[in-house]
């Protein structure tokens, strides 16, 4: 995307500057949105843009910057402005470090889309957002349907001062459908969503109607759901995004961006049991097509699975650049950033507890009384400590080992590093789901997972006794 002489040049600058390392970030982004309601299109978007960050270490002091304009006296003047922030101290060494020499990375072919980004005309998406829409309309009460496809192609180079010479072509494709049923004065949703590292061959693994119909399915349950009942009980947490609680809970707490400020109630843990027997936690940036992965991250490091809990030892944490230097710990390619306009930080990519031995039937039947949470919506997470609360999307009474009446409005509240300890059960049944995480370094695409999971006992809220 730049020439190699023009890179040497900013990143000889920023040497010559006193800078003890110095990246240049360079990334074009090409995206698509298509929102369609009732079968009618409401929204078409698209858009290219393109941008560069300057990131300088002084020892563990660093300083960043980013433009929009990838002309040389753009990124020049970008580097010189963050070498003057260091006033005298960034001007120890006005000879220069002499020439580069960039070693260019392999790439392993992870993730190569099967269709171009250009295959499909305008028609085939829209065709494909109608199809969700009418996998929706399960019966008379479903009185609205709104389906998104979002699309991205993101190119980028890193480029660093000890020669990493790294390129990246991520492509990402999201279908996202809410449908609204509505009977006597109640209305209640449903959601369903799949987003992969693809093209429009998300549709072949992920017929539209299929998503659509399970959005239907979900509101048309909470419609007839009666109000979930409030205590201390048992829980069975649902296995795809139900890993959502897992990754904010306990996935926050294990990143260097919290570690290393002694911020997280799992700082200085390594090798200390911090969950049940049953959990092994991962963080894979390598998953084949995983919404979350990536040949390299963001600092154009490899990206690699991280075990970071194994049988409920803590093994390792997700660490980046700045997190290594500040903790001693090796990097662990986590190193993240929405956007051009943000430095990284460690991050998850596709987290997830493994695999149990525990058939599902075998798992519900250790629940005299309790509850399924089988999907999830929004929560609240406290940094440090993994204090949470999350409303639960789609949920069931669980009566002497059987899944029973629907219930809706359960909140579930507790500490993350506690629930992870209360795990008594984990099936065989893995699956994942798509999101965005936010936190410091932006919003990225990130991938949560389990399987079926019982839980000894959670605090649920709700509206029943």
């Amino acid at each position: 995307m730049l020439p190699e002489s023009l890179v040497a040049d900013v990143i000889a600058h920023a040497l010559r500057g006193g800078a003890s390392f110095a990246e240049l970030y360079v990334e074009r982004w090409k995206r698509r949105a298509l929102r369609v309601l009732n079968g009618e299109v409401k929204e078409a978007t698209s858009g290219l843009e393109y941008g560069a960050g300057v990131r300088l270490f002084y020892g563990t002091e660093v300083a960043y910057a980013y433009a929009n304009d990838l002309t040389p006296a753009a990124l020049l003047e970008v580097t010189d402005n963050l070498v003057r922030v260091k006033g005298a101290s960034g001007r120890v060494d006005s000879r220069g470090r002499g020439g580069l020499d960039f070693r260019k990375a392999a790439a392993r072919g992870l993730h190569t889309p099967r269709v171009p980004f250009d295959e499909h005309p305008k028609r085939y998406r829209l065709d494909r957002l109608r199809d969700a829409d009418a996998g929706a309309r399960l019966a008379p009460e479903i009185a609205q349907v709104e389906s998104t496809l979002q699309e991205w192609e993101q190119d980028v180079l890193i480029a660093n001062s000890e020669g990493t010479w790294a390129e990246d072509r991520r492509v990402r494709t999201r279908l996202y459908v809410n449908a609204i049923a509505r009977d006597n004065g109640t209305v209640q949703t449903g959601t369903a969503w799949e987003g992969l590292s693809v093209g429009l061959e998300l549709f072949d693994r992920f017929p539209p109607r299929d998503v659509g119909k399970r959005a239907g399915e979900q509101a048309l349950t909470n419609l007839r759901a009666r109000p979930a009942p409030a205590g201390t009980m048992p829980v069975v947490i649902g296995n795809a995004f139900g890993g959502v609680i897992f990754h904010e809970a306990v996935g926050h707490l294990l990143e260097t961006t919290s570690v290393a400020k002694k911020a997280s109630v799992l700082s200085d843990m390594i090798g200390r049991q911090v969950g049940s027997p049953v959990v092994t936690y991962v963080d894979d940036g390598t998953t084949p097509h995983g919404w979350g992965s990536s040949e390299f991250d963001d600092e154009g490091a490899p990206t690699q699975r991280t075990v970071l809990i194994e049988r409920g030892v803590l093994q390792s944490y997700m660490v980046d650049r700045w997190g290594s230097l500040l903790t001693g710990y090796a990097p662990t390619g986590s190193g993240r950033r929405q956007d051009y306009a943000f430095a990284p930080t460690s991050r998850m990519r596709n987290t997830f507890i493994t695999t149990g031995d525990t058939p599902i039937e075998r798992l519900f039947a250790q629940v005299d009384a309790g509850l399924y949470a089988k999907a999830f919506r929004g929560g609240q997470v406290k940094p440090g400590s993994g204090e949470y609360n999350f409303g639960v999307q789609e949920a069931y009474l669980i009566r002497k080992g059987q899944i029973a009446e629907p219930v809706r409005g359960a909140m579930l509240v507790g500490k993350g590093p506690e629930t992870l300890q209360r795990v008594v059960a984990v099936s065989s049944d893995l699956s994942t789901g798509s999101g965005m995480c936010g936190s410091l370094s932006g919003a990225i695409p990130a991938e949560v997972g389990q399987p079926h999971v019982l839980v000894s006992e959670i605090v649920v809220g709700g509206e029943s006794e």
